[in-house]
């Protein structure tokens, strides 16, 4: 078991020594990529393309294993790193966007317009956080709250992009 890490207190921005300091913080900061400025959420997403790659040809018996498993350590990760930094949900906790974004990438079509769909619907709504996502996110604390609302996010934009797949015809 590792030891929780020291705090480094509200507002203190982490550094690439932080991510690496602790296996949570490399997870829920998505090895660096929630040390982006400016963005770090849309980066974090954007970090699903490989692996969401590397997946796509997995049956969804194994996605589903992996996701329900990875959304655990994300559960984790998130909780032990919030705590660390002193703040529940931090911008640079991006393993949920990650991996909600991965979930996005494998339900919806293959193909570059559909993945540019699907994440231009999932930013949306993981931003904008419209009902009932931001109910999810209001009414969950720690690692779940930061993890389920980006759940919730996917979950319409997965809908979103099935419905236009669905009324296109899947082109």
């Amino acid at each position: 078991m590792t030891a929780e890490p020291k705090s480094l207190g509200e507002g203190s921005r982490p550094t690439l020594a932080f991510v690496f300091s602790h296996p949570a913080h490399a997870i829920s900061l998505s090895a660096g990529l929630g040390l982006a400025r400016g963005w770090p959420g849309t980066v974090g997403a954007a970090g699903a393309v490989v692996p969401a790659w590397f997946l796509r040809d997995l049956g969804w018996p194994w996605l589903a294993v992996i996701f329900v498993a990875t959304f655990a350590v994300g559960v984790w990760a998130a909780g032990v790193t919030g705590r660390a930094l002193g703040v529940e949900d931090p911008g640079c906790i991006v393993f949920d966007e990650t991996w909600a974004m991965a979930l996005v990438f494998l339900a919806i079509p293959l193909g570059p317009w559909w993945w540019l769909a699907g994440f231009a619907a999932f930013r949306f709504f993981d931003i904008v956080k419209p009902q009932p996502i931001r109910t999810v996110q209001d009414n969950l604390s720690g690692g779940l709250g930061v993890m389920a609302d980006d759940l919730a996010a996917a979950i319409a934009a997965i809908a979103l992009v099935e419905g236009a797949a669905f009324l296109l015809g899947r082109m």
